[in-house]
């Protein structure tokens, strides 16, 4: 879908309005459906029994929504030309709802699934739609706090959700993580039919249904082949190869249909901006190190300190607070700081936090988990707040539903990314560890001798206390390498913030 230039919607009088009602009502929103990512994992053994399935059966719980929701993510730019901003958002959420409501009333898997389906169709557009409007709505010099109530929203519901799915769960039963949705939604609907108005629309030319197909079975067989990989042995099974063969192929051709046809269904003049190229690089790593460590994390707690799931959730609630601090501070800050020293300062500091969780051991104190959460959540929110301003700062107006869809979309696949390749270093190591430890066991090896019979190899009961206390230890060095590895990561990215040009309208207008 080719779009032609049209004036900023700030330019024309759009957003000089009720700012706080705009931002609330679309904030809820972005929040409802950053929330909905992660709130129902922790339902799922709940579920499980509730309806029949099986344990590789309910995880398409999750995958129906994850797939759906990245395919639709990328045609919220055709969306919003074709039905109006205003109208899109209101669909969205009211379809959201009504979806949330289903899943919530479902009596089999089939229509669980079907329902997830919907409701990941029509969330796909409200957390890019919900970026496009802020961005329209503030002045240029106060952009970066608008972001920063952005990324309030969309950092914080991933974070908060397994806390508040869990609360739900136990407290009411697994349908109501689905219930929740309908006050917040209807508050939602409420503000944006009173309060968004409708910008100017962009020109658009036909819809580029190749090019869409080729996107969709790209990210759709990627989210696949991530998802499933670690049920099926990744390479080891034939439907992985299959998905990973068909992500490959379409991604290539699209490109090439991209870079070729009359009318693309992604506007290529998005990616001759610098500073919006290297902001989709740096999103995807920021994505990946985020929720790599939060699904890192809540295993720890449960598996190897031995937290109930409430009480791993309330310490790594204070990592949202961390977040939140950071984010208002830099809202201001970003008017008077030069953008970029702002995320190498956040890059540090989360780095620094998992440096420190590489050297975590079964006996950490809750005091260290929870300084470690709030220092990494206050780098990530030093982080994404100056990321999303430079990336949009120098990108046209006419692109910007297209670019908030295309970075929503890449910090997604960055996070499907991430948490899969940390998986499965994660299993690789324990395996490794364990064969490591194992060799180096005999019957005269001090540490045995001085447990006595307990550790006695002659008897079946010693070998097993034994290959438990061995698999203990191996696992808590495999987190330990993998969180380091999140830490080189979070160093090795710091140089490209260079790359991005600082946005000299936010000098000017200070200036002013």
């Amino acid at each position: 879908m080719a779009t032609t230039a049209a004036p900023s919607p700030t330019d024309v009088g759009f957003g000089r309005g009720n700012r706080v009602a705009i931002t609330a009502c679309v904030m809820l929103a972005a929040l409802m459906q950053a929330l909905d990512t992660t709130i129902a994992n922790v339902a799922l053994p709940y579920m499980q029994g509730s309806l029949a399935a099986t344990q590789d059966q309910i995880n398409w719980v999750l995958t129906s929504y994850i797939v759906a929701a990245a395919i639709m993510t990328p045609a919220t730019g055709f969306l919003e030309n074709r039905l109006g901003r205003r109208r899109l958002f209101l669909l969205s959420v009211a379809g959201f709802v009504s979806a949330s409501l289903l899943c919530g009333a479902a009596q089999s898997l089939d229509q669980m699934i079907l329902f997830r389906l919907l409701q990941g169709i029509f969330g796909a557009p409200m957390v890019p739609l919900a970026q496009a409007v802020l961005l329209d709505t503030y002045p240029i010099e106060r952009r970066g706090q608008a972001m920063a109530i952005f990324g309030l929203g969309v950092m914080l519901g991933p974070i908060i959700g397994p806390s508040l799915g869990g609360w739900l769960t136990e407290a009411y039963n697994w349908r109501w993580t689905f219930y929740v949705n309908l006050p917040v939604g209807l508050l939602a609907i409420a503000g944006l039919y009173f309060f968004l108005p409708e910008p100017p629309r962009t020109e658009t030319q036909s819809f580029d249904a190749f090019g869409f197909a080729l996107l969709s079975l790209a990210i759709g067989s990627l989210q696949m082949f991530l998802d499933r990989g670690e049920q099926l042995d990744w390479f080891e099974s034939t439907e992985i190869w299959i998905e990973a063969t068909l992500a490959g192929l379409a991604a290539y051709m699209f490109v090439v249909h991209l870079t070729t046809a009359r009318q693309p269904f992604l506007e290529p003049r998005m990616f001759q901006d610098r500073n919006f190229v290297v902001g989709q690089i740096l999103i995807f790593c920021i994505g990946a190190i985020l929720l790599a460590t939060l699904a890192l994390l809540t295993p720890y707690l449960e598996r190897l300190v031995n937290y109930p799931v409430q009480t791993a959730g309330l310490v790594l609630a204070p990592r949202g607070m961390g977040t939140m601090v950071s984010m208002v501070l830099v809202g201001q800050l970003i008017r008077y700081v030069d953008a970029r020293w702002l995320i190498i300062c956040g890059l540090i500091l989360t780095a620094t936090a998992l440096h420190e969780m590489s050297r975590f051991t079964p006996d950490v104190s809750q005091v260290a988990i929870i300084r470690t959460g709030i220092i990494q959540g206050f780098g990530l929110g030093l982080v994404f707040v100056p990321l999303s301003t430079l990336t949009f700062a120098t990108l046209e107006p006419a692109f910007r539903t297209q670019g908030t869809a295309f970075f929503s979309l890449t910090r997604n696949i960055g996070s499907s990314i991430g948490i899969s390749f940390t998986t499965f270093l994660l299993t690789r190591n324990m395996t490794t560890m364990h064969a490591d430890l194992v060799s180096n066991l005999t019957p005269f090896s001090p540490g045995i001798r001085e447990y006595g019979p307990l550790l006695n190899l002659q008897t079946p009961a010693g070998r097993a206390s034994l290959d438990t206390m061995v698999q203990f230890q191996a696992s808590s060095i495999a987190y330990a390498n993998n969180f380091l590895l999140m830490m080189y990561a979070a160093i090795a990215i710091i140089p490209l913030v260079f790359l991005m040009r600082r946005n000299p309208d936010i000098r000017s207008s200070r200036a002013s």
